[in-house]
């Protein structure tokens, strides 16, 4: 079976690994286009192109697939597989070609571009990857198989994130196998328990020490890839990459950094987060204990 992939992050460049060291044949990638990228804004290649030229696979970035189709029909593929491609595919590019997708939660739950940071954003205790047919609609389509993972107490997106590909890029082959061989079934999705998840801006990243411990918490989690949690003391923009609740009275009012010479901790509205890697403007990403030997606060209260 000859395989067409869409995908563009590292999500989908774990799972084109391992469909590329299947049986199946991959003929080509579709990726987003370069976006410029740096202080220069040099436009910059999605590093799945990089993959891909490893492989000698041709690469198409088209920024509107559906002005495209005559280019599809030439190409010699039997399915095409989308993994964390980033855009809807359009009814006139599924009229001429069946589509398999890899998706990172347990549909109906989760619909759209960021399950992964959503399901470590509400603190849930499991997840999952769902292997689907593609349709028009947001990750809407007949389901081929789930499977259920745990979340482990202490992971972040960069931890799980990479887990879920691994999983369900071995799902995916599996149902190849399966849709090959004409035994493969789909049972559709209850669309009454849908939930559906927004893109991330940088501004939701904001750290509200208002919150609980455990909120806080969750969301450095979600977003310690990008954005990347961040608040202002002092005029200064902190970036948070790691942290933890911790259930301590310390008397001080929401926002305050308590004052500890080894430990970066900042009350909240029900204990203390502490603060286990972070980033000074300009600076390098530092443990807690590295960060406070070389940075002077300003102010020992969190800007409003």
């Amino acid at each position: 079976m000859k395989i067409l992939f869409f995908g563009t992050p590292l999500f989908a460049e774990i799972v084109l690994k391992k469909l590329v060291e299947s049986k199946f044949e991959v003929v080509g990638v579709v990726c987003q286009e370069d976006k410029p990228s740096g202080r220069g804004n040099k436009m910059t290649s999605p590093h799945i192109v990089s993959l891909a030229k490893e492989y000698n696979l041709p690469v198409y970035q088209f920024p509107k697939l559906k002005e495209h189709i005559e280019e599809f029909k030439s190409i010699d593929f039997d399915l095409g597989v989308t993994a964390s491609y980033g855009k809807i595919l359009p009814k006139s590019l599924l009229e001429i070609m069946p589509c398999v997708n890899v998706h990172p939660s347990l549909l109906p739950k989760y619909r759209g571009a960021t399950p992964i940071q959503s399901a470590l954003l509400n603190g849930d205790k499991v997840t999952g990857v769902t292997i689907m047919k593609t349709e028009v609609g947001m990750d809407d389509g007949d389901i081929y198989q789930q499977k259920e993972v745990e979340i482990l107490p202490e992971e972040d997106y960069l931890s799980l994130m990479p887990r879920l590909a691994d999983i369900g890029a071995d799902m995916l082959i599996e149902t190849l196998t399966k849709i090959e061989n004409g035994t493969a079934t789909r049972t559709p999705q209850n669309h009454a328990d849908a939930t559906f998840v927004k893109l991330i801006q940088k501004e939701d990243a904001l750290l509200d020490f208002s919150s609980s411990a455990k909120v806080l918490t969750n969301k450095v989690r979600a977003f310690c890839e990008n954005p990347v949690c961040f608040f202002f003391v002092g005029g200064d923009r902190i970036k948070v990459y790691k942290a933890k609740p911790l259930q301590m009275s310390t008397g001080l009012a929401a926002g305050q950094i308590v004052p500890d010479k080894k430990h970066f901790l900042v009350q909240t509205s029900d204990g203390v987060l502490e603060i286990l890697r972070c980033q000074a403007p300009g600076g390098k990403i530092l443990d807690a204990g590295s960060f406070l030997n070389g940075f002077h606060f300003k102010s020992l209260t969190v800007d409003a």
